[in-house]
């Protein structure tokens, strides 16, 4: 199974104060560090969504090194929201021979290669057993503590479906909870957790000193 990669970095950061793809996480931008997680976990093709401050995330983006490069997605409507980033993500992996795709966000920096190992490894055992495809699970999704959470994989099939329904500031989630029966739950509490980067107190208590460029305290939320 050909598994792409996506990684969603177009938000503003409106609560943080600066967008949280060039937050600074062990010595480089969150960007990076998405990309070369979902690069670790054999993804291929690689698509990062941009929108706010689109030209500096874009110059960040060389340093993450994949062999195979990053097709970056811009997302003219990125203020919309996730909604906005994910349909655009899955629009240009229609012109990719992706067979499914692993859906990130930039904003979970303790989401490592082994879970989204396990996330595609689940979905080529499901896709393996099932007699025929549409009995095969249509969507692999992490677990966290017994609540489903990103990052999740996506195969090609349901893409039309998930990106009509993706609107807001929702993005999988609306057809997530619209299909359970068609869901494979994966708990990942052994290999990392679902915590995101959404305010300045958020990344002063998750990553300390491991950060840089963070916002001061008491920016724009």
């Amino acid at each position: 199974m050909k598994v792409a990669g996506l990684l969603l970095a177009a938000g503003a950061g409106r609560r943080l104060g600066t967008p949280k793809a060039l937050v600074g996480w062990d010595g480089a931008p969150l960007v990076v560090r998405g990309l070369r997680l979902l690069d670790a976990a054999g993804c291929s093709p690689l698509l990062v969504t941009v929108g706010a401050a689109a030209d500096q995330v874009i110059a960040a983006i060389p340093t993450a090194g994949p062999p195979g490069g990053v097709e970056v997605v811009r997302v003219e409507g990125w203020a919309e929201g996730m909604g906005a980033s994910l349909r655009a993500g899955l629009a240009a992996l229609t012109e990719t021979a992706a067979e499914a795709v692993v859906v990130a966000l930039v904003d979970q920096p303790f989401v490592e290669p082994d879970l989204v190992r396990r996330l595609i490894a689940t979905a080529v055992g499901g896709a393996r057993a099932a007699p025929d495809v549409a009995t095969a699970p249509a969507a692999v999704v992490a677990c966290f503590g017994g609540r489903p959470r990103n990052p999740v994989l996506l195969p090609r099939a349901i893409w039309p479906d998930v990106a009509r329904l993706a609107r807001g500031d929702v993005g999988a989630r609306a057809w997530l909870r619209a299909h359970p029966d068609r869901l494979t739950v994966v708990p990942c509490d052994d290999l990392g957790t679902p915590d995101d980067v959404d305010t300045p107190a958020d990344l002063a208590r998750l990553a300390g000193p491991r950060a840089a460029g963070a916002p001061p305290a008491g920016g724009p939320d």
